[in-house]
């Protein structure tokens, strides 16, 4: 027996619902995590999970960065913290690093090859249009996506596919990607997780 559904989505509405989803997974992780401090506390039953199934937690956390980059399933501010709790702080930025890295390089390579309707597919024609228009404006396209990168604010995961639809080359994508990405994701993830810890205390 098939099951038909009365309705179609479109690729971006189906984009929609994951990422909607993936906030209501968020919340209920972060409502998990109070409950079971223990668990996921420094040495607990978690990391030595980690421990015991050796290089497969890495490799796992990293292919779940690289997927969060090119499909919204959990935001990445929290999947960055959750490296640098699990890891510590050196490895886990190792992890997150490399992780955010190829999902950076698929998503501008994916938007390479099948273009803008690839593209179109995660944000709106509103958002589309403010970004792709940067397009025609040759190196200060390049300075721009380097600020984007520094910069909070900015739709990272989004750029790296309008980077994808420039004349832009891999190389030279990749290498403003490894300067700027790094040191700047490091921060972010330390100031979330100081935010983080600054509101659990508050409200426990």
């Amino acid at each position: 027996m098939v099951l038909k559904f009365p309705f179609k989505l479109s690729n971006k509405q189906w984009i929609q619902v994951v990422t909607v989803l993936g906030i209501l997974l968020s919340i209920w992780m972060g409502l998990y995590i109070k409950s079971n401090p223990a668990v996921f506390a420094v040495g607990g039953e978690f990391q030595l999970f980690l421990k015991e199934i050796g290089i497969f937690g890495p490799l796992i956390f990293i292919a779940i960065q690289i997927i969060q980059v090119l499909y919204p399933v959990i935001p990445g501010g929290l999947t960055c913290v959750i490296g640098h709790v699990l890891f510590g702080p050196l490895m886990g930025f190792v992890y997150n690093t490399t992780g955010i890295f190829i999902g950076s390089i698929l998503a501008f390579l994916l938007a390479r090859k099948y273009g803008q309707v690839f593209v179109k597919s995660f944000v709106s024609d509103k958002v589309y249009d403010k970004y792709i228009a940067y397009l025609d404006r040759g190196k200060i396209f390049e300075r721009f996506l380097a600020t984007a990168f520094i910069l909070p604010g900015f739709p990272d995961d989004f750029l790296c596919m309008v980077a994808g639809m420039s004349k832009m080359s891999l190389k030279k994508f990749a290498w403003i990607t490894i300067i700027t990405k790094p040191a700047t994701l490091y921060l972010y993830t330390v100031l979330t997780y100081q935010g983080i810890q600054m509101v659990h205390q508050l409200f426990s």
